[in-house]
């Protein structure tokens, strides 16, 4: 059950193998924080922090660092608009950021570098740059001399030449930063500074980083010279990936990463997302409508993580039937386990071993399906629901209380896994206005009100229980009940 992956540079599907045996050094490219996260950062932030989950799953040790972009024109336009900083846009954002993450589930990651802390980094790779003759100073600026590096376009597959021919037609000549590169294919490791924008000192005169220099510079500061998983949207293929090798190939004549994923982007109802067709949501927009957050991780994994996605109305109400499904699965053992003569110690995450794990680890090591692995726990959870209903209206299971008790821990491992979890508490003790004794009194009174033949007592206490979610059946072995 080898775990083989899809790399965007080989356009090919390969074993995995780290740099390092038993442990992945994981970048994932974070946001550029100007405003709230919006669909597409949840899917991407869900399918990476999935993945990570996996790894750790299969028994590696996983280093994951996630950058902030926190210098950028946008962050320093909304500064200005809003009469405020660059420095209190980003911080307001990424508070934002790990408040949206946290209500998805989203395990925080190792570090998070920001671009603000790591000039010391940035600058000294500009400086081996030029030194090696990859950069070159032109007024204050910073240029990369993109045809010094011979395997630029590696990764995205372009090539220089076809580019050019499309070009010259969209190139401003009387552009003062296209005057000062040597080729119009240059792209800026450091701009010099402009009036009222925040800058800081170099060898090159005041300035800030180029967006590209950033991550190849936190990278390197955090991760070392190659690492295992460099990850990012499709979106960022071209340049900004490509750009990255660029910079850190040409100092460190060594791969930037052994594998490069990218997850597919995000539409809504069929069109691109965008603020002018009015189809833009954000992260806290959707979750304060209702929508549960384990409902949106499972139409994020619905979806082979490199293809795109569309999110409707449709798609989202068939993930939270689905989400109701495996939660109720999820919710069996604590809802009658006791029933079923279990003992259950609060935490309990024993390793899980069997043919289910096994199925869904040989399906996900198929380049990450996630997809194919969530039937396993369908499968699962649709059993349990199914023996859950039976105990209810006959008093037993068809399935042994042992066996139950594994295949529920096989659903609560898979889960997780996923980063699928129920609400134990706020589930099961919803309806705890009555405890299990005072459920049991009034079921009491009621059959002695039935005896007295007062049925409107009789109804009266059905009701009340009703009222407090608990539904009662009778048959002829007695009356049972279960919260709804």
């Amino acid at each position: 059950m080898t775990l083989t992956l899809y790399n965007t540079l080989t356009r090919r599907q390969e074993p995995f193998e780290t740099v390092e045996p038993g442990k992945v050094k994981m970048y994932y490219c974070g946001v550029t924080v100007y405003d709230y996260c919006h669909l597409g950062h949840a899917r991407a932030c869900i399918v990476w922090d999935v993945i990570r989950r996996y790894l750790q799953f299969i028994g590696y040790e996983v280093r994951y660092i996630q950058n902030f972009t926190d210098i950028d024109d946008k962050i320093l336009n909304r500064a200005r608009v809003e009469n405020s900083s660059m420095e209190a846009v980003a911080d307001r954002f990424i508070k934002a950021y790990f408040e949206d993450m946290a209500r998805l589930g989203i395990k925080e990651a190792d570090e998070y570098p920001r671009a603000t802390h790591t000039m010391n980094g940035i600058q000294r790779l500009i400086h081996e740059l030029e030194n090696k003759g990859f950069a070159y100073p032109a007024d204050g600026d910073v240029y990369y001399a993109v045809r010094q590096f011979a395997e630029y376009g590696k990764l995205s597959g372009r090539k220089l030449e076809d580019m050019q021919a499309g070009k010259s037609d969209r190139v401003n000549v009387e552009d003062p930063e296209y005057q000062k590169k040597k080729d119009p294919f240059d792209f800026a490791l450091w701009k010099a500074a402009k009036p009222g924008e925040p800058a800081w000192e170099s060898a090159w005169g005041a300035g800030r980083p180029g967006w590209h220099i950033e991550c190849s510079a936190m990278v390197r500061d955090r991760l070392g010279d190659t690492i295992d998983i460099h990850a990012g949207g499709a979106d960022l293929i071209f340049p900004h990936h490509e750009n990255e090798i660029a910079q850190s190939e040409a100092v460190t004549g060594k791969p930037l990463a052994r594998y490069w994923l990218h997850n597919g982007m995000v539409k809504v109802d069929g069109e691109k997302m965008s603020k002018s067709l009015g189809n833009f949501t954000t992260i806290r927009d959707l979750l304060d409508r209702g929508v549960d957050p384990m409902a949106v991780r499972l139409f994020v994994l619905t979806a082979q993580y490199r293809t795109p996605i569309d999110f409707t109305d449709e798609a989202i109400a068939a993930a939270t039937n689905g989400w109701h499904t495996i939660k109720e699965g999820l919710l069996f053992g604590y809802q009658y386990g006791k029933k079923l003569g279990w003992e259950l110690e609060k935490g309990e995450n024993s390793p899980i071993e069997n043919s289910d794990v096994e199925r869904f680890q040989e399906i996900v090591n198929n380049d990450f399906n996630f997809p194919g692995g969530l039937t396993v726990l369908f499968e699962l959870a649709k059993e349990l629901r199914r023996e859950g209903h039976i105990l209810v209206h006959e008093g037993k299971t068809e399935t042994s209380p042992d066996k139950l008790k594994h295949q529920w821990q096989t659903l609560v491992t898979l889960a997780g896994v996923l980063g699928l979890e129920a609400e134990i508490e706020a589930e099961t003790d919803k309806n705890n206005g009555l405890s299990d004794a005072e459920i049991e009194a009034k079921i009491q009174q009621r059959q002695e009100a039935r005896q007295g033949k007062n049925f409107a007592e009789s109804d009266r206490i059905r009701d009340e229980l009703q009222a407090e979610g608990i539904t009662l059946i009778d048959s002829r072995d007695g009356t049972r009940w279960h919260r709804n």
